[in-house]
């Protein structure tokens, strides 16, 4: 019979510090293997294409660098959460008819006003070389696009001047149908009058787009303008602020159909963050208390009419209300909005989907964990849990977005056969090296 004698004890305690090292070893290297969520997050241009908070600069004077409150958007929020660029919406309510490029342009006015109160924070771009630059001064990155293209007025030329104040996408309708374009939001009241589709004036805008350089803005649109304009358009599109329907059946949402044709047209689906947009039973109820607090809405809007007769109802009235009764219908988790990202990036593929919140556009009905841009690192980590890479993530946190800019500018200028299209901004952006190199060398002399 063998006899094993036992080990000295310390032996024993070297053997079992040993395993312990391997042990922590092989947990450091599982560790070490996946990217950190923070790291990851701060080492991307992020860029959203749908912020609402316009209607606040104007209606309510509120200036960007104070605490927003219940808002999505202030530079603090903007620093906790990384957003290099968003692109601030130009919305006219429908209800100033008569006026809507005058309206357009107070909002866009409001945009510059605060790039000016803050240069040392905020500087205006107009290119996706601008976006690059502007992060890389560390500061914070104002683009504009229109939403509704009854705000050009059913003039080209409204439109080429949109262009040159510095908007770099128009979204060809509202929920509202225009002289041109139908419009989603609209397209099944029989008392509207609609043209299937684009109009031929319609495709014109389009074309025009194109040959300018603007992006050309597809959320919003019906189905059959959404085909027209796939067709018609000779540079790639977005959709700047849209879910899938395969997940979520609203309107608004893409079909998997139209997300495979965004795929071959080189085009991006930015996701809404709207939960009426991610989750099917938060649509189903809101739906159903909509006339009640669509009667809630009217009554509230009348009566501040009476408290400040001839004035304007500010956007705020509206917004409040929207806000208490969408406050009523539990948030979806995190989980969808990661869902309709997924969804697209397995349908169109991972190049063509990116982030378009609507942030303070949607009265605070965004998903759990999601109450400002200062969370959007959650989005990060949560596309990391999924087994999506840091260059993966980087292409939907903004990458995807630079590359469908560029690829619109590239294709203005061969439409243009090189020759620049004339734009203070694009000027000022251009001479501003020549003119602080001019200034040194007099200086020296």
């Amino acid at each position: 019979m063998q006899y094993n004698a036992p080990l000295p004890r310390s032996t024993a305690l070297i053997r079992l510090l040993l395993s312990c090292f391997a042990l922590t070893s092989v947990v450091m290297a599982q560790t070490s293997s996946k990217p950190n969520a923070r790291t990851v997050h701060d080492s991307a241009i992020v860029i959203d294409t749908h912020a609402d908070t316009p209607q606040r600069f104007l209606d309510e004077n509120f200036d960007i660098a104070t605490d927003a409150g219940a808002g999505h958007i202030d530079l603090n929020k903007i620093r906790d959460g990384n957003l290099g660029a968003e692109f601030f919406s130009i919305w006219v309510e429908p209800k100033f008819k008569g006026q809507f490029a005058h309206r357009a342009l107070a909002l866009i006015d409001s945009v510059y006003q605060q790039a000016q109160r803050h240069p040392d924070r905020i500087s205006m771009a107009f290119s996706a070389d601008d976006i690059v630059r502007v992060h890389a001064q560390k500061k914070f990155a104002a683009l504009m696009g229109i939403e509704g293209g009854h705000a050009i007025e059913n003039d080209i030329h409204v439109l080429r001047d949109f262009y040159r104040l510095g908007v770099r996408y128009m979204t060809l309708t509202w929920s509202n149908t225009n002289e041109w374009a139908d419009s989603s939001g609209d397209i099944n009241n029989q008392s509207v009058q609609h043209h299937n589709g684009l109009t031929d004036f319609g495709r014109d805008v389009v074309r025009e787009m194109n040959r300018l350089g603007m992006m050309v803005d597809i959320s919003h649109v019906a189905d059959k303008t959404f085909w027209d304009t796939i067709e018609t358009t000779k540079a790639p599109v977005i959709a700047s602020h849209s879910s899938a329907r395969a997940l979520t059946n609203a309107p608004r949402n893409m079909t998997d159909e139209m997300l495979a044709a965004m795929k071959k047209n080189g085009g991006v689906v930015m996701v809404n963050f709207y939960s009426a947009f991610l989750d099917e039973d938060y649509r189903k109820a809101a739906a159903a208390q909509s006339k009640d607090e669509n009667a809630a809405e009217k009554a509230a809007v009348e009566a501040w009419q009476r408290e400040h007769p001839g004035k304007e109802v500010p956007y705020y009235v509206g917004e409040n209300l929207q806000r208490e009764w969408g406050n009523k219908i539990p948030r979806p988790p995190l989980k969808a909005l990661i869902d309709h990202i997924d969804h697209i990036a397995k349908v169109a593929g991972i190049d063509h989907v990116g982030l378009g919140s609507d942030f303070d556009g949607v009265s605070g009905q965004t998903p759990a964990g999601i109450n400002s841009a200062a969370d959007l690192p959650k989005i990060t980590a949560a596309l990391l849990e999924r087994g999506y890479t840091a260059e993966q993530v980087h292409k939907v946190l903004g990458g995807n977005l630079l590359r469908v800019f560029r690829d619109v500018e590239h294709a203005a200028r061969e439409l243009r056969a090189g020759a620049p299209e004339w734009s203070p901004a694009a000027i000022s952006a251009a001479t501003a090296p020549a003119k602080a190199r001019s200034a040194a060398a007099g200086k020296k002399q």
